[in-house]
């Protein structure tokens, strides 16, 4: 009997398969190139039929703990998040490997190379082999797929969580996929109440730490005997080939026959080492193929013999910055690059831009007056969103944007230096994300700086997800210290630009902390639900 076959994207592959592996929670925020893994477990029909939660998390850190918590109660959860996000959750996620897991955890980071939509294009290979766990790299959508049973399954074996790294290019990609049965979710089973495993007291912490130290040669054990780190040919050659990940298929498109070659395919992690150094006793060179930062051929070149030529980023051979294609990847074999077609000169250049009726228009609209014609020596300190489109033309408004929640510390800080007219910008999803406690350190230090904390009522950057702090922004402000003079919330149109304006005037002469909030519902969200009612 033939199985069923589904058309998805990879980051639908993950989610089924983690739903066929008997998953009871996802725990996510979303972030490009992550977020349609929660989005497709939340319209699933068996999510619904098994209640699995799916509701968004107000950051990364509170989604990695939640599911710890899910899996110390016994059941499997994943967590869902692009890879800076890994940045934010890192204390629980790093902590994780010490715990270890009950019910199996995955971590699903999805990389951005080429900063597609990215601050940064950071490898979360690396946090896998900081925090001490097994990493997983899938390069097809059927891999995704059936790399989730058997995350999930070796997680609870050795008792600690899996990361599984994605890339855009298989996040966002589909491919045919066959279809298993779905398992049982796991029974309720949390610890004995005199467990003491998971309180990470300095003296359990130290026996935990030794414990996941002495398991590293297992876990290489595993990955040189795992069933996804694959020889292709055991041959002579001249030049050996390390393809990891989605890099394998870029080098598969170059070879038509691969067993001409001498190719190990990586995608378990740590590096199998036994059969890399075979490897380098059949061969002069080795190219590593990886679609992000040097992981692997920076290990090589730590333990194989310096005879062997180490090829890759670092030497060259490939760009040491930005993706992996097929074309860049065949000049790095040596082939003859394929003909070039000229670029088209009728293709006009279209930068990203606010919507057409965007109330963060408006916003930028009455600052822009203020900074044009009042205070030009204003500072303006941005933050992750839509909103950070407010740097483009025909704006041009915002001086920084760092990173979720950067907004708010640093106008504090610029005022704590001196600057007398410092503005920070946030939007509601990242303001509740990790701008919080910003605030709280401004109204501390009551900070002359003015907070525009600008609420569409969705998160809109990634698509018009709930946003935590719906209806709760004032209450929050309110609870934080915000003196109730200088909390203003006001309605974004175009006929409301001269009295925003005014009132930043105001706000900005107040030698003090004073939050405005701009409020009017995203376009594109309000155009959903208006065509959802039509239907």
């Amino acid at each position: 009997m033939s199985k069923e076959k589904k058309l998805l994207l990879g980051d639908h592959a993950v989610a089924l398969g983690a739903l066929h592996a008997g998953l009871s929670g996802v725990y996510a925020y979303p972030g490009t190139p992550s977020t349609e893994i929660t989005e497709f477990i939340q319209s699933a029909p068996i999510a619904r039929e098994r209640g699995v939660h799916s509701k968004w998390c107000t950051n990364e850190k509170t989604a990695m703990e939640a599911a710890l918590g899910m899996s110390f109660a016994g059941k499997r959860a994943m967590v869902c998040m692009k890879h800076v996000g890994l940045n934010v959750a890192a204390d629980a996620f790093v902590n994780s490997g010490m715990t270890g897991v009950n019910g199996g955890v995955v971590v699903i980071s999805a990389d951005d190379p080429s900063m597609h939509s990215s601050q940064n294009e950071q490898d979360s290979r690396f946090y896998g082999k900081f925090a001490m766990i097994p990493v997983l790299e899938p390069a097809s959508q059927q891999e995704a797929y059936d790399m989730m049973s058997y995350a999930f399954d070796m997680s609870e074996e050795l008792k600690l969580p899996v990361l599984m790294r994605l890339v855009t290019r298989m996040a966002h990609s589909r491919a045919v996929v066959e279809i298993g049965e779905a398992r049982k979710e796991n029974e309720l089973n949390p610890p004995a109440s005199d467990v003491m495993d998971w309180v990470l007291l300095p003296a359990i912490a130290r026996r935990k730490n030794a414990l996941l130290t002495s398991m590293q040669p297992k876990l290489v054990e595993n990955a040189e005997k795992s069933i996804y780190n694959t020889q292709h040919k055991k041959g002579n050659a001249d030049m050996g080939i390390i393809a990891c990940g989605i890099g394998f298929n870029y080098v598969s498109e170059n070879f038509a026959d691969m067993e001409a070659y001498d190719v190990l395919r990586i995608a378990q992690y740590p590096a199998p080492q036994s059969l890399i150094r075979e490897m380098a006793t059949r061969c002069k060179s080795i190219l590593v193929v990886e679609d992000g930062q040097p992981l692997v051929e920076e290990q090589l070149r730590g333990f194989l013999p310096t005879s062997i030529e180490i090829k890759g980023r670092l030497s060259g051979e490939l760009p040491r910055c930005g993706e992996l294609n097929p074309d860049n990847v065949r000049v790095a074999l040596g082939l003859k690059e394929h003909p070039q077609h000229e670029k088209s000169e009728t293709v006009v250049a279209r930068p990203p831009a606010l919507c057409q009726g965007c109330g963060h228009r408006d916003v930028y609209g009455a600052l822009n007056e203020i900074i044009r014609n009042v205070y030009p020596d204003t500072r303006v300190f941005g933050d992750i969103g839509c909103y950070t489109l407010g740097a483009l033309s025909p704006f041009r408004a915002l001086n920084s944007c760092v990173d979720m929640g950067a907004s708010i510390t640093m106008a504090k800080g610029a005022a704590d230096a001196g600057l007398q007219h410092a503005v920070a910008i946030i939007g509601d999803s990242t303001f509740t994300h990790s701008g919080m406690t910003g605030l709280l350190d401004a109204v501390n230090a009551n900070a002359a700086i003015t907070v525009i904390i600008s609420d569409n009522l969705t998160t809109g950057m990634t698509g018009g997800q709930d946003s935590a702090g719906t209806n709760k922004f004032e209450a929050i402000c309110r609870g934080l210290g915000v003196d109730e003079a200088h909390l203003h919330v006001v309605e974004p149109l175009p006929k409301n630009i001269p009295a925003i304006a005014e009132l930043l005037k105001q706000e900005l002469d107040y030698r003090g902390l004073s939050v405005i909030i701009p409020r009017r519902e995203c376009i594109q969200t309000l155009a959903r639900k208006a065509k959802q009612k039509n239907k």
